[in-house]
């Protein structure tokens, strides 16, 4: 049987509640605090995308049950992490070296050295709550962040663990601002807890969504009946039976974490009882590649 998400996680000053992630208009911002979900102590010296990452992966864990308090329910080494972040820790990057340049190496705090690191995401989050699976930084550009989804389906499809973490997110700043050239930028992070159904099932945790068919692209592709949670500015039209959501006009771009933004909305959607299948695009024409993945109501593989 194909992997399913057990678990959602939002963190961010314009997302919360997975039910509302589909709703119309720009989101209104309101004040966040990592802390507030994962406690002060050691978040001192994270950057803003290691503890945006945290939060979000600590309500995922929770809510698909593999969390107590900060410990796994499960073995450790069976719990896999795979974060996707394009520009999560520009800002850590450009500082160090903007130090290095006029103060030499020996200006550098040890403190934050190790977040200029490229998986410093990926590893913080397996760190901070002693999973000892897999463990994978994704940095793909438009369809990163659906790659990293598909990740976690091969490393649970394929028995490596039991279950996956997922988690994408990328930081709104001034830096980010200037390299991309947009004012409207996500903040914040989504995550996914994947795992096979029979796993879910033997710990009576409810299936949101069975993760189907994955496809690399050169093109655009055009979806099925359904919800269609389309790539990023997407301007052409939707074929009859179908509903396009673009999340970046309501969230801003969301560069590596809008593939796994756009399953957390599928997954909700699809357990709410809306439909039955929901395609998310990432990447576009202008892209190197696009990247799809169909989710649909938990049953068999499709």
């Amino acid at each position: 049987m194909a992997p399913v998400v057990t678990g959602i996680g939002l963190a961010g000053p314009t997302v919360g509640d997975p039910a509302h992630l589909l709703e119309p208009g720009v989101a209104e911002r309101s004040e966040f605090d990592p802390a507030s979900i994962v406690g002060k102590r050691g978040l001192r010296y994270k950057d803003e995308a290691t503890r945006l990452a945290l939060a979000a992966a600590h309500l995922a864990l929770t809510d698909a049950g593999l969390l107590d308090d900060r410990t796994p329910t499960v073995p450790a080494g069976q719990v896999a992490v795979v974060v996707s972040s394009n520009l999560g820790n520009l800002d850590t990057v450009c500082s160090a070296a903007e130090t290095i340049a006029r103060e030499s190496v020996t200006g550098l705090s040890p403190m934050d050295l190790p977040n200029a690191s490229s998986n410093v995401v990926a590893s913080s989050v397996a760190i901070w709550f002693g999973l000892r699976g897999a463990n994978l930084m994704v940095c793909n550009g438009a369809t990163s962040g659906l790659d990293a989804v598909r990740w976690a389906q091969v490393l649970v499809g394929s028995g490596r663990v039991g279950h996956a973490l997922v988690v994408g997110v990328e930081v709104d700043n001034d830096l980010v601002r200037r390299l991309t050239g947009t004012e409207h930028l996500f903040h914040g992070a989504a995550a996914l807890v994947v795992e096979s159904a029979t796993s879910a099932g033997a710990r009576g945790v409810p299936a949101r969504a069975t993760l189907g068919r994955y496809e690399r692209h050169s093109a655009g592709v055009v979806p099925g009946p359904g919800l269609w949670l389309v790539p990023e500015r997407h301007a052409s039209p939707a074929p009859p039976g179908v509903t396009p959501v673009d999340l970046s006009r309501r969230y801003g771009a969301a560069s590596g974490a809008l593939g796994v933004l756009q399953c957390a909305a599928a997954a909700t959607w699809i357990h709410g009882g809306h439909g039955p299948t929901a395609l998310a695009t990432s990447g576009g024409v202008t892209d190197d590649a696009t990247a799809t993945l169909l989710l649909s109501s938990p049953g068999p593989a499709r």
